[in-house]
């Protein structure tokens, strides 16, 4: 279940969704906001959660606790806005708090475990054991697809 990673150490942007601490590499975000008002967008996909104007760009933001079917944000409290260059555009993936910048060794990398839900399995691409949690690296490729496909908001 266990592979070594032959890099020589990567980079992780981490935050927190719920109680799980999610990662994606650094190279892929472009910045890291506090919670900025949102256009709704009606018959918008599930986890788009609206539209944020970001300095004249219009980007897409993505509740991540949609994405991985959790429950919803507590009354009362606003998201942190993680923004990631995809290949086309900037996407905003709303978060419950933001992390630190975890650098990987050629530590042990794990494969995501076959209990962990399939709706969030299909969206780690991997995970990294910390002294004390687990840190499961997101599949932004899968999670912005996820995300605008009208098939996968059938069971939400």
């Amino acid at each position: 279940m266990f592979a070594r990673d032959n890099s020589e150490g990567k980079q992780f942007s981490t935050f927190r969704v719920g109680t799980l601490l999610l990662g994606i590499e650094v190279v892929t975000v472009q910045e890291v906001l506090r919670y900025q008002e949102m256009t709704v967008v009606p018959l918008a996909p599930y986890a788009v959660e609206g539209l944020i104007n970001l300095r004249g760009q219009i980007v897409i933001a993505l509740d991540m606790r949609k994405s991985l079917g959790l429950p919803r944000r507590p009354v009362g409290t606003r998201p942190m806005n993680v923004v990631i260059q995809s290949q086309d555009a900037s996407v905003s993936l709303l978060v419950d708090d933001i992390g630190d910048v975890i650098e990987t060794s050629a530590a042990v990398f794990g494969l995501p475990p076959d209990n962990l839900p399939a709706n969030q399995k299909e969206l780690v691409a991997g995970i990294y054991t910390l002294p004390h949690e687990l840190l499961l690296i997101l599949n932004t490729e899968r999670l912005l697809l996820n995300a605008c496909n009208p098939i996968s908001q059938i069971s939400a």
